[in-house]
């Protein structure tokens, strides 16, 4: 009789730690990744992935949304309890968090007005002023590859989106679909399009976009990579992915930050 009152005590343990809810950190504020709606809910391929990620773990998962800025700070003061924000994996990041296996990767390029310039060759921008999001892959890049270029940091990329089609900077340096998607195929996107072939650096870049846990956290690290590939098997992936793109994201190479 004792014997059964233990095992049921461990399979009720086991069962309560499998349900644990999860606060989960996103920014909506990089469409079609994550944006914010007009009545203030989160949506976008990120948050898709997440509730389906979460579906898969048996997790309660509540969307936190964060500014890019402090999403890092937040998931070290533990205020989630993971990161899925399209954050690229990198191995200044990996001194600081922890991350899961890539869930996407798509390459990083410009997009200024059509014919402004002739390439994208550093000799090229030398002179122009180029927007990136601050905090981002892409300000690492533009820092190390582009030194001559004026750099103008914004804490949204909305806000890059603003200046450069009201004529304040020259260029924008982001993800390619992010920018595809969140400007060149809006209004005001129009007469702007990509400049060069794109970019996909490890050294800049990373691995790809994955989820962020605090370092310790291992066991959640290994839950969610097994996850990440159980919804791919299951086609539940593609089928996400299928709403926002008309491509593989899953392969390439470099993602939003």
């Amino acid at each position: 009789m004792k014997k059964i009152i233990l095992t049921t005590l461990a399979t009720l343990t086991a069962g309560a730690a499998f349900a644990q809810e999860l606060d989960i950190c996103v920014e909506g504020a990089y469409p079609p990744f994550s944006y914010t709606t007009d009545s203030g809910e989160v949506e976008g391929f990120d948050i898709d992935v997440a509730n389906a990620l979460c579906a898969e773990m048996g997790r309660e998962c509540t969307m936190v949304k964060t500014d890019w800025d402090g999403i890092i700070p937040a998931l070290l003061e533990d205020k989630c309890d993971a990161i899925i924000a399209s954050m690229s994996i990198t191995e200044e990041r990996r001194q600081v968090i922890d991350f899961s296996e890539k869930y996407y990767q798509t390459p990083a390029i410009f997009v200024a007005e059509e014919g402004r310039f002739a390439d994208d060759s550093a000799e090229t921008l030398a002179d122009a002023v180029v927007g990136v999001q601050r905090g981002t892959i892409h300000q690492n890049f533009m820092e190390g590859e582009y030194p001559d270029v004026e750099l103008r940091l914004y804490s949204a990329q909305d806000d890059a989106y603003l200046d450069l089609a009201a004529g304040r900077i020259d260029a924008i340096m982001a993800d390619s679909i992010a920018m595809d998607d969140g400007f060149l195929k809006t209004d005001a996107g129009e007469g702007y399009a990509f400049v060069g072939e794109g970019y996909s650096i490890p050294e800049y870049h990373g691995d790809g976009a994955g989820i962020g846990v605090r370092q310790e956290d291992t066991e959640l690290r290994d839950e969610f990579s097994a996850a990440i590939q159980a919804i791919i098997a299951s086609g539940e992936y593609g089928q996400i992915a299928e709403e926002y793109f008309d491509f593989d994201i899953y392969g390439g190479g470099g993602d939003e930050s």
